[in-house]
């Protein structure tokens, strides 16, 4: 008799999808509905909808190359939702600490490769600022991304914390 599969974390794609879903939602309702370049404040004095484009990656690194990035980060991004997907595959299901974060990462780069892809640049639109300091603009893809890097690092700091306590 054939042992059977254990399940594994692909379930959690589903998580990627959704963050997908709302992230070109969210960018589509930004290309039909706000101004490029000027803030319609949401919460006057911190945060701006701020319609604009990065054709870089995070704080527009290379975002004046001149077009070979877009390659390159499309690349990036493909090749490590791959990677993260199959680390999923191999999760056993239950390890949502792990899952959880993987799929933010991958929803959200993906998400960002669509736009990449499709317009040449990510569209960004969410900006916050103090005063006259302003922290560039990103998307939902980006908080995904950054979500998910977060939770990969502390989830992680505290497993290593857990393995050393059993071991000790």
């Amino acid at each position: 008799m054939k042992a059977r599969p254990r399940p594994n974390a692909l379930v959690w794609l589903l998580l990627s999808v959704a963050v997908i879903v709302i992230d070109q939602w969210t960018k589509a309702w930004v290309l039909s509905s706000l101004p490029e370049y000027t803030a319609v404040p949401v919460i006057e004095g911190f945060w701006n909808w701020y319609r604009t484009y990065n054709t870089g990656a995070a704080f527009s690194f290379l975002a004046g190359a001149g077009g070979w990035q877009l390659w390159l980060f499309t690349a990036l991004a493909i090749g490590i939702s791959g990677l993260l997907a199959w680390w999923l595959y191999q999760l056993p299901r239950g390890q949502w600490k792990a899952a959880l974060p993987y799929s933010l990462v991958i929803g959200g780069a993906i998400g960002n490769v669509i736009d990449r892809q499709l317009h040449g640049h990510v569209v960004d639109f969410i900006q916050w600022h103090v005063g006259s300091y302003y922290w560039p603009s990103f998307n939902i893809a980006d908080c995904a991304i950054v979500g998910g890097a977060i939770g990969i690092f502390v989830f992680g700091l505290f497993e290593g914390k857990d393995k050393a306590k059993a071991a000790g």
